[in-house]
C-alpha cells in the first residue's frame, strides 16, 4: 500500500512538472517581454480565469503580443493594436515575432542587407506577420514562411526593447 502511494505521488509530481514547461511562455521570464499567439484561435478575457468574459478572439497565429504582467499560469498581454487582456499562457510561444505597420497598399521592402541602400528583395504589406531575429542597428531579419528579408524597425510592432 505504501509503495502505491509513494509511486502515484512520484507520478503526481512528475505530471505536474512536465505541465509547468509545458510552454516556454509559461517560464518564469519577469514582464514586460515579447512573445506571440501559438494557437489558431487564442481568447483575451477581462481578468486572469475562465471564469472573465472574453474581449477577443484571436484567430492570428504568430501575432505578437506584448506581455505586462503574470497571475499563475494567465498573462496580462497588450496586443499590436494597443488593447490590453488576460490570456493563459498556454496560448502563448516564446518565439519573437513581429507585425508590419502601415496603411493598406503601403507595402514595406525587405532587403538583401540591414542597409537602406540594399537591393530590394520582396515587400510585405501591412498586417503580415513573420518570425523576426538578427535585430540590430535599426534592422530586423522578418522571416514570412521561408521569405526572408531585413525590413526596417519603425516599420513593425514586436521588437522594440522593453524594461
Amino acid at each position: 500500500m505504501r509503495k502505491s502511494i509513494v509511486k502515484n505521488i512520484s507520478v503526481s509530481f512528475l505530471l505536474a512538472l512536465g505541465f509547468a514547461f509545458a510552454s516556454p511562455a509559461m517560464a518564469q521570464q519577469e514582464p514586460p517581454y515579447w512573445a506571440s499567439i501559438d494557437e489558431p484561435e487564442a481568447r483575451m478575457r477581462t481578468g486572469p480565469s475562465t471564469e472573465y468574459p472574453t474581449m477577443w478572439i484571436y484567430k492570428r497565429e504568430r501575432l505578437p503580443i506584448k506581455i505586462l504582467a503574470r497571475y499563475k499560469a494567465w498573462r496580462k498581454v497588450e496586443d499590436p493594436d494597443g488593447a490590453q487582456g488576460w490570456m493563459h499562457a498556454r496560448l502563448l510561444s516564446a518565439t519573437q515575432t513581429a507585425v508590419v505597420l502601415g496603411e493598406k497598399g503601403q507595402a514595406q521592402p525587405l532587403r538583401s542587407n540591414p542597409q537602406a541602400d540594399a537591393k530590394v528583395i520582396w515587400r510585405v504589406e501591412p498586417g503580415v506577420v513573420g518570425k523576426i531575429t538578427q535585430c540590430e542597428n535599426g534592422w530586423c531579419l522578418f522571416d514570412v514562411t521561408g521569405r526572408r528579408g531585413f525590413v526596417d524597425q519603425d516599420m513593425i510592432w514586436g521588437d522594440e526593447p522593453l524594461k
